[in-house]
């Protein structure tokens, strides 16, 4: 599976949240990164290409910090621009039908002010129905949002634990089960260990695989009493 990663955001460099999580997919092969204030900073945007990108790629992710409740400028210049007539709508054949749609945000907010009771007074879900609609309007599979409340205010459990599903928002296959993930997370293992920056989060890695292994283990025994009952 090869994931497109299209971020905005004006001023990447200097977003310790958003390079922290970069910096772990920097050498994925099946990612590609697209930067969009980066490689368009005269505004003009290479619709063609854009677009065939999107053809060549399975799942589409768009990250961006989460602005008055929706996505940045240039991110809405780009839905305008490339998903227009032709291609996003106005043809019979849909071009990223089939295809996966995703959002990571960055939110600065308390994750309780987006639930029942909270300041904000709507969840994340109501407010990112929009990007359901584009992705409904386009034929694309719609999955679930990671939105990352108050980054820094993590610990660095909580951060590992994030990046984990990070990494599975970008790569792993659209299935929950035991199974699947750790295969994932093994897989995410073979591909780190020529990096040695990572040490802290293949570690953190491996003890998530070993739940996994314990879980199921807790499942075959409450199985193999209901039988013997």
């Amino acid at each position: 599976m090869k994931t497109l990663l299209i971020i905005s955001h004006p001023d990447l460099i200097d977003s310790g949240s958003q390079q922290y999580f970069l910096n772990s997919i920097k050498n994925q092969d099946d990612i590609t990164i697209q930067h969009l204030e980066n490689l368009y900073p005269d505004g003009r945007i290479d619709v063609m290409k854009e677009q065939d990108l999107l053809k060549r790629h399975d799942r589409i992710i768009f990250q961006f910090p989460f602005y008055w409740y929706s996505g940045t400028p240039f991110l809405k210049k780009w839905q305008d621009e490339v998903l227009g007539e032709g291609f996003g709508y106005g043809t019979r054949k849909k071009p990223l039908a089939g295809k996966e749609f995703g959002l990571v945000m960055m939110i600065g907010v308390a994750e309780k002010e987006y639930q029942a009771g909270g300041e904000e007074l709507f969840t994340i879900s109501e407010l990112t129905k929009p990007f359901q609609a584009m992705a409904n309007k386009l034929g694309m599979i719609y999955l679930r949002p990671l939105s990352i409340f108050q980054f820094f205010y993590m610990e660095e459990e909580e951060k590992m634990n994030t990046l984990i599903k990070y990494w599975q928002m970008l790569t792993m296959e659209k299935d929950i089960s035991l199974a699947t993930r750790e295969k994932w997370l093994i897989q995410q293992l073979q591909n780190m260990t020529e990096s040695t920056t990572e040490t802290n989060t293949i570690t953190f890695a491996i003890e998530r695989i070993q739940e996994n292994r314990d879980k199921i283990d807790e499942l075959k025994m409450v199985l193999d009493d209901m039988f013997l009952e």
